[in-house]
């Protein structure tokens, strides 16, 4: 039985000089690691990977493996030919019934990388135009805006596919080192994580669950998040960090106002402790400029304080209707609106402050002696572990 063949399109890959291999041997091996546990082989050639997969594997499967792996810019499902221009068009008269529409518009599309090929572009073009009026004899050509394409790449071999999927782009999940991202139950937390992915960097999560002022409705919704990110992030794991009685601490000894960055600086503090212990060397937060009340410039330096670690924020220049936008594209959004609210909201000021001044708050902060709270929590915290389909899966 013949494996299947998938055409993968790499794009900023292209660029790299040296290091390329390195970021092409991540990307090999992150494909493989979503497509287990069917057999692959992925052999490369000039601006393309082809992925071989087991006859057995579902198309679905695939097709989501590919869409969410960063490093990929398109993939098609291909078919070989032998480099001969009848079996080309032999080829074609195989793969094209049922591939378009009756009616509509087409194109070919011919990339001749092999130069040594005895016919141009032109001549395969015309030739599979003649195969695709044999099989559909209204459909009419359009170069600018087709309803279909035939694609036929002509390089050590040839491939033919009529249909091309999208992916993320970005570079490959784990060249970029490795962070902890603050997840809430909210819109824009998955999103910075699945940005921060398509930069490189590989991820766990970590929840703050205020049980039972946050329900446990709450945490299966941030769990359910966490596994619908987890592919873009090549799985991860959650850290889900029990702090009640910090909170509670906060709001019955702090100032009121003050008592979300009070909240925030735990959080920066319990994150620094868990990246340094699981290798992480930077905290990831969804936090975009003056959206809320902590978000400001002063506020945000505040908490930027509380840890020696880089804090990436990916979001800061978008507004809401573009995370939005983002969190649909990624399927997160419906999970995000769902009406759990999380330990943040609960917690939070009627009159927050917005414009802190930094001495002062960080000397309120050290007068709250959080170092007990933050003790207990990291050591009470509970981890969840999502392989790189978003399967849960036993912590090992």
């Amino acid at each position: 039985m013949a494996d299947k063949l998938y055409l993968i399109k790499e794009g900023e890959i292209s660029l790299k000089g040296g290091n390329r291999n390195l970021f092409e041997k991540r990307l090999r091996h992150n494909i493989k690691d979503k497509l287990r546990p069917y057999h692959s082989e992925i052999d490369k050639q000039k601006g393309r990977l082809y992925a071989y997969i087991a006859e057995e594997a579902p198309d679905s499967l695939i097709e989501k493996a590919l869409s969410t792996t960063s490093g990929i810019t398109g993939f098609a499902k291909a078919h070989k030919a032998e480099k001969d221009m009848e079996a080309i068009a032999a080829t074609a008269r195989e793969i094209l019934p049922g591939a378009f529409p009756d009616k509509g518009t087409f194109r070919i599309t011919v990339k001749r990388e092999d130069k040594s090929f005895p016919f141009s572009s032109k001549d395969i073009a015309i030739k599979l135009a003649e195969v695709v009026h044999g099989i559909y004899p209204d459909l009419t050509v359009d170069l600018d805006n087709p309803d279909s394409t035939l694609t036929c790449e002509v390089r050590g071999e040839v491939y033919l596919y009529t249909s091309e999927s999208k992916a993320v782009g970005g570079l490959p999940v784990g060249t970029a080192g490795k962070a902890v991202l603050l997840l809430s139950g909210g819109i824009d937390s998955p999103v910075a994580g699945e940005m921060m992915a398509k930069r490189g960097v590989k991820a766990d999560a970590i929840y703050f669950h205020a049980y039972p002022y946050t329900s446990e409705e709450a945490l299966e919704k941030v769990k359910k998040l966490a596994s619908i990110i987890a592919p873009y992030m090549q799985g991860l794991r959650l850290f889900v960090v029990p702090f009640t009685d910090g909170q509670i601490h906060i709001r019955d000894n702090g100032y009121e106002e003050e008592a979300t960055l009070m909240f925030r600086a735990s959080m920066m503090q319990c994150a620094e402790r868990i990246a340094k212990a699981h290798g992480a060397s930077s905290i990831i937060t969804g936090e975009a400029l003056s959206q809320v009340a902590s978000q400001t410039l002063e506020a945000m330096s505040f908490t930027d304080s509380m840890t020696e670690l880089l804090v990436m924020r990916p979001l800061l220049g978008m507004d809401k209707e573009e995370i939005t936008i983002r969190a649909k594209e990624i399927g997160t959004y419906e999970t995000s609106i769902l009406p759990y609210e999380d330990c943040c909201v609960v917690f939070s000021p009627k009159h927050p402050i917005t414009r802190p001044v930094k001495e002062v708050v960080r000397r309120h902060f050290e007068e709250l002696g959080m170092e007990s709270f933050i003790d207990r929590a990291i050591t009470e915290t509970a981890v969840y572990s999502f392989d790189a389909n978003g399967r849960e899966i036993a912590d090992e």
